[in-house]
C-alpha cells in the first residue's frame, strides 16, 4: 500500500477507537447509564465530539512524525481521511452505544 492509503486506512481504524474511548469515558464518567433520568444527551454528545476531535488531532501528530518524509505533500497528512474517520467513528460511536446502553 502506498503511504497516503495507509493514513486513510488508520483514519478508519483510529475512528473505530475512538468510538470505543467514547465509550469508555460515558461509563467512567457515569454519563452513560440505563437508568433514563441519569442521561443528559447534550453532556454524552459534547463529551464524544471532543474525544473525536482529541483524538483526531493527536492522529495527526503521530501520523506527520511517521509519514512527513515518506509523502510528496506533507500537509495532506492532515486531511486525509478526515471524513471517513468522523464517519466511522459516529456510525460505530452510535452502534456501540445503541447496543450496550440502549434499552432493554
Amino acid at each position: 500500500m502506498r503511504p497516503m492509503q495507509q493514513v486513510y486506512a488508520l483514519r478508519i481504524v483510529l475512528g473505530i477507537v475512538a468510538a470505543f474511548l467514547c465509550l469508555g469515558y460515558g461509563f467512567a464518567t457515569g454519563t452513560i447509564s440505563k437508568d433514563p433520568n441519569v442521561n443528559t444527551n447534550i453532556t454524552i454528545l459534547l463529551n464524544g465530539m471532543s474525544i473525536a476531535i482529541i483524538t483526531y488531532i493527536a492522529s495527526h501528530y503521530v501520523m506527520r512524525r511517521h509519514y512527513a518524509l515518506i509523502v510528496e505533500k506533507p500537509q495532506k497528512i492532515f486531511t486525509m481521511g478526515i471524513g471517513v474517520y468522523f464517519l466511522s467513528w459516529i456510525v460505530f460511536w452510535v452502534l456501540f452505544y445503541t447496543m450496550i446502553a440502549g434499552p432493554p
